[in-house]
């Protein structure tokens, strides 16, 4: 089971984060986040099914910052590369995307990402907020 959502900004992007860790029920299998000069996509995997009950709760909470999000040829590629194993400098080399995260649900990565990309445009876009 997996859910693709396309995310405004850093701090929604960091609250789903945060709101998988507090939920147990919800057996993530990886996380990925791919950061987009206009927003965020964030894939989570999971590793089983969820119950009808508990799909529906979920996804109202990712209805509620974001949007449900088909992925282009090029990023769907990426997402799946990433998914059978190639590394992240691989995959954003050959699909030309910003891979911040893949794997567990990592807060510090992203926080980490944004300082960097702060840093080096020396002002803080929307996105990054």
């Amino acid at each position: 089971m997996e859910y693709i959502y396309y995310l405004s900004n850093a701090s929604l992007t960091l609250r789903v984060v945060e709101h998988l860790h507090a939920a147990p029920q919800l057996p993530v299998r990886f996380m990925t986040v791919i950061h987009q000069i206009d927003g965020w996509i964030v894939k989570i995997k999971l590793s089983r099914p969820l119950n009808a009950q508990d799909d529906g709760d979920f996804r109202a909470y990712l209805n509620e910052l974001g949007i449900p999000y088909e992925p282009e040829i090029r990023i769907q590629m990426a997402l799946w590369s990433l998914e059978t194993g190639q590394s992240a400098v691989e995959v954003m080399r050959c699909y030309q995307v910003a891979i911040v995260s893949h794997g567990n649900p990592d807060r510090s990565e992203i926080e980490e990402f944004r300082k960097q990309f702060v840093m080096g445009l020396g002002y803080c876009p929307e996105t990054l907020a």
